[in-house]
């Protein structure tokens, strides 16, 4: 390894301004050994545990409104400083599926030609909707739209310190697209 950098120094050395080339040698040596050395003190454990949620765990995910108290509770409990938190969402109505239709529109226009001259035009339209459904006849639904939040207290630990506190309502308004005069977060007891 000494011999190649020998070689690489004395054809820097060969080429002119010695003394810049030297400078710069010396610069990209001693970075070389600084990412060496802060690449070994900093090795992370490459076996970090992700944690699972078994599906026991999750709520129903028809239930929209637990399923956002649960994940929205999973998250707030992973901030600095706070420990036990509950959370309740209040939703403004329910999920609204919209179904798969077959629609047939068929339009008739007719002209009528009176005796005396005048016409007379007659639009009919005629719009047929049909359901589509599946092999177990059920509906087949091609969009779900989720309700939108009325309000969301949260109660948890550690919300007495305002930093805390603070964090807990940004992350709420932030995560729910809310509002923050939706969000009232307490302390616990």
């Amino acid at each position: 390894m000494e011999e190649i950098l020998n070689k690489i120094k004395n054809h820097i050395e060969d080429m002119g301004n010695k003394k810049f080339i030297n400078n710069l040698f010396i610069i990209l040596i001693g970075s070389i050994i600084l990412l060496i050395g802060v690449s070994f003190f900093t090795k992370e454990d490459k076996n970090v545990e992700i944690p699972t949620r078994t599906v026991e765990e999750l709520p129903p995910k028809n239930d929209y409104s637990e399923y956002l108290e649960y994940e929205l509770a999973t998250i707030l409990g992973k901030l600095k400083g706070v420990g036990q938190v509950d959370v309740m969402i209040t939703l403004e109505d329910s999920i609204e599926s919209i179904p798969a239709t077959n629609t047939n529109k068929t339009i008739e226009t007719t002209k009528e030609i009176d005796a005396e001259g005048g016409t007379r035009e007659v639009n009919r339209e005629d719009i047929s909707v049909q359901m589509l459904s599946n092999d177990n006849n059920s509906l087949v639904v091609i969009k779900s739209v989720n309700p939108t939040v009325k309000g969301v207290i949260v109660v948890a630990e550690g919300a007495e310190d305002l930093t805390v506190l603070e964090n807990i309502y940004e992350a709420v308004k932030t995560v729910l697209g809310i509002n923050g005069n939706r969000v009232q977060v307490y302390s616990s007891k």
